[in-house]
Order: C-alpha cells, then sequence, then structure tokens
C-alpha cells in the first residue's frame, strides 16, 4: 500500500471471512444493531461447492447442522446431506437475512492502528484501500494451506499430484493405479470413492483412528453426543489443548451412512501401507507401521463402542446389544517401499493436512507453530478474536454442530464490551 491508498471506511467491528463461521457472527452482531462489516475473498461459503468432491457427504448426521436461527428441517435428520444439499442449505440460510457482506475482497494485512484498533489492507474489484475498525474478528477457516511433504518435488514428473482439496472425482485422473496418502477424514473416503469406481488403489495410512457409523440402534455420533462429548471444552477433554492436533476418526456418510473398514478394503484389493517417509523419482519408502496403525484405529474404534456401552448402562437405556469389532484381514508384512512405475501408479492424492497461515496478521497472538492463542476464540491482543478453529472451545467448534454456540460467545464478547447489560440480552434472546 502507499500513501495514496484511499483511507477513511471505519466499522466498530470487521469480519474477516465469509463463510458459515464468519456469517454467524454476522447473525448476531446485525440483530444486535451493531454496525460491523464482512470481508470475504470469493463468495460467501464458497468452500462448500469448490473444495469438496462430487461424491461428498457429511459425516456427521443432518440434525448436527444448525446455525443462528436455522437449522436442518428436511426429512432425514439422521441422514447425510450431500455436498450439493449443503450448499442448498446454506443457500436457505443466508437467504434468511441481509449480512453487510463484501465479496471478492482479500484482506492483505492486519495491523494495529496508531490510534487505537486495527488497520486493514484490503484489495478488491475497486483496486486497494484501507479499512479501519475498532474490532476485528479473524473467520477465514482452520487452517487453509494444503501440506505436501518436502520430496514431492523429487518424484516422477509424470506422475500426477494434487492435494485432496483439488480432487473432484476419479475420471480428473489419468488411467492407472492411484497412490492415496494420508487416512483422515477425507483420505479415507477418497479412497473409498477411488476403490468403488474400479481403480487400482494404494494407500499409505497414518495413525488416524476410526468410529462406528452405527452402534446399539443409532448414529455414533448422535450417542456421543448424548454423551456430552462435542460440548466438553478442550483443557477438560483427554489430552487437553493436545487434543487440537489430532486427526479426526474415519467414517463416512455415504450411501445412507457406513463404517470405513480399511482391512475390508484390503480384502477387496486395496494395497496398504504404513507411514509414507520418503520418495524420490518412481520409488517411496515406508515406515512399517501398518500393523500398528490398524490395530490402534480398531482399538479406538472398540473403546468408543464400549464407551457408548456403558453410557447405556448407566442410564438404563433399552437398546439392541452391541459387538467387538474382529479384523477381517492381517497384513501378512509391512511393507516399507513402492515403485510406483511397476504398480502402474500414475496418480498421488496428497491428503495430509493443512498449515495455519496468519502471516498476514501483524500481532502477538500466535504460539510458535503459528496457531492463534486464544480462549473460546478470544485473543489477549485488545479487540481481537477468532471464531471457526477446529478444537477452537470443544469438539464441536469448526463443526455445524458448535458454530452457532461460538460465535454467539465471540460475539457476545464484543457486544459487552461495546454496550454491557443491554446487549447482551439482545444476543440472547
Amino acid at each position: 500500500m502507499t500513501a495514496a491508498t484511499p483511507r477513511g471506511e471505519h466499522h466498530p467491528v470487521v469480519i474477516v471471512g465469509g463463510g458459515q463461521a464468519g456469517l454467524s457472527v454476522s447473525w448476531y452482531l446485525g440483530h444486535a444493531g451493531i454496525d460491523h462489516l464482512v470481508l470475504e475473498s470469493g463468495t460467501p461459503m464458497h468452500a462448500w461447492a469448490d473444495t469438496r468432491w462430487d461424491n461428498f457427504t457429511l459425516v456427521t448426521p443432518n440434525w448436527h447442522c444448525r446455525l443462528p436461527g436455522y437449522s436442518y428441517a428436511g426429512p432425514e435428520p439422521d441422514g447425510f446431506m450431500t455436498r450439493d444439499q449443503v450448499v442448498d442449505w446454506l443457500t436457505g440460510w443466508l437467504a434468511g437475512f441481509e449480512p453487510p457482506l463484501r465479496t471478492h475482497t482479500t484482506v492483505t494485512r492486519l495491523t494495529g492502528s496508531t490510534i487505537g484498533g486495527f488497520d486493514l489492507e484490503v484489495t478488491g474489484p475497486d483496486g486497494p484501500s484501507v479499512i479501519t475498525c475498532d474490532r476485528v474478528v479473524i473467520a477465514t477457516g482452520g487452517y487453509p494451506l494444503p501440506v505436501l511433504p518436502d520430496f514431492a518435488g523429487a518424484l516422477d514428473p509424470t506422475v500426477q499430484q494434487i492435494h485432496s482439496e483439488q480432487y473432484r472425482n476419479p475420471q480428473q485422473l489419468p488411467d492407472g493405479a492411484v497412490l492415496v496418502v494420508g487416512s483422515g477424514q477425507s483420505g479415507a473416503q477418497i479412497a473409498e470413492d477411488l476403490h468403488l469406481s474400479g481403480r487400482q488403489v494404494h494407500l499409505a495410512i497414518g495413525n488416524a483412528p476410526r468410529v462406528a457409523r452405527f452402534y446399539r440402534g443409532r448414529d455414533a455420533m448422535t450417542w456421543l453426543a448424548d454423551m456430552g462429548l462435542y460440548d466438553t471444552p478442550t483443557p477438560e477433554y483427554p489430552g487437553g489443548r493436545a487434543a487440537r492436533e489430532k486427526t479426526n476418526h474415519y467414517v463416512t456418510g455415504r450411501d445412507g451412512g457406513r463404517d470405513v473398514d480399511l482391512r475390508r478394503f484390503a480384502v477387496e484389493g486395496m494395497r496398504l501401507y504404513g507411514t509414507l517417509i520418503d520418495g524420490r523419482d518412481t520409488r517411496l519408502r515406508f515406515a512399517p507401521t501398518l500393523t500398528d496403525s490398524l490395530d490402534h484405529a480398531d482399538a479406538v474404534y472398540n473403546s468408543i463402542c464400549s464407551d457408548i456401552d456403558r453410557w447405556i448402562e448407566r442410564q438404563g437405556i433399552d437398546a439392541p446389544p452391541g459387538a467387538h469389532y474382529e479384523p477381517v484381514w492381517q497384513p501378512p508384512s509391512d511393507p516399507e517401499s513402492l515403485d510406483l512405475a511397476e504398480a502402474g501408479v500414475t496418480g498421488i492424492i496428497w491428503a495430509i493436512g493443512y498449515r495455519p497461515d496468519y502471516r498476514w496478521i501483524e500481532a502477538s497472538a500466535f504460539d510458535g507453530g503459528g496457531r492463534p492463542m486464544q480462549t473460546r476464540g478470544i485473543t489477549e491482543v485488545p479487540g481481537l478474536s477468532f471464531v471457526g478453529l477446529p478444537w477452537m472451545h470443544t469438539w464441536g467448534s469448526g463443526r455445524f454442530l458448535g458454530i452457532d454456540r461460538d460465535a454467539k460467545y465471540v460475539a457476545e464478547h464484543i457486544l459487552t464490551e461495546l454496550g454491557g447489560t443491554r446487549l447482551r440480552s439482545v444476543v440472547n434472546r
């Protein structure tokens, strides 16, 4: 920005990010009559249409879908909306209010103002400008930068490489086998999508746990919700704040919902490996962790089922009997290498996660890993808060189930600072 950059527009609150989390804060501020502005680099909630594959479905039941003043009211509360159904559902919510939203406007730098509050350097359809505000809410998503391993550039260039956020369907990949790296929710479901299409799939798995889809007559996540697991504050959760580093349990909502059993995939012809640790040209090396990773995932699966069993017993609930999972396949060995050319692998999908990118924010609000230091979204930097982060407050944070609560808390914090009890009563109505 230069001294000639247009300056002068001011708002008490600016929300950076027009996804469901940022717009939820806007909903509360708007209902309280607080002047604010939402800045979105693309279009509102575009990630649902732009970064999910064609056969994507929610992995949480539809009844989890709750936003301010709006919840799923369709015919399948225990079903799982597809990508397009989620987009339609969100469109219906957005049609119910008019947020002060400015699209195609990117915040390139956020700094503290010399006179208090914040300066936001933005680039939009009309060019660069500076917007000032007293308080700012960062709602740009969990960790937006896709992770690729350092050695990805050393692999055979004839093998197509994409990140899981770029995957749409098997047809976008060249003919041949596909290697999927990562067994979290995206990796496991993409591997299944390719497997069901008839492609030969090689899957390198990490330490992701798994969970039953249905257990003792109900969706396992419905049991967990009743048990309060999604409401437990992160510091009280086993592992405390380290929980935010955990990979989510893999399961699927496809075709009405079912377990994802990697061992069953292996029986059907999928090739499984442990953690991918290195590669060059067509040769890949894996850690000998396959057996331990499968056993760990199954142990978590059975442990969750046992937790549900104890809950049912304590509550005196009449439910069908449960069952202990027994492995349907054991790896004969832990493979430690793969030659992509010999295996006919023509494509690699990296599903190894994302990392934070807050380099555009100049504030002392981040830890050594670049993650916000916050409590329920509120930082030690006056006026700076976050919303929509995984594990921000509970396991439900960052999911539809927890967005309303988290957004309400952040909005209430802002409203209390601005107007006290009167505005608090508005937001709590």
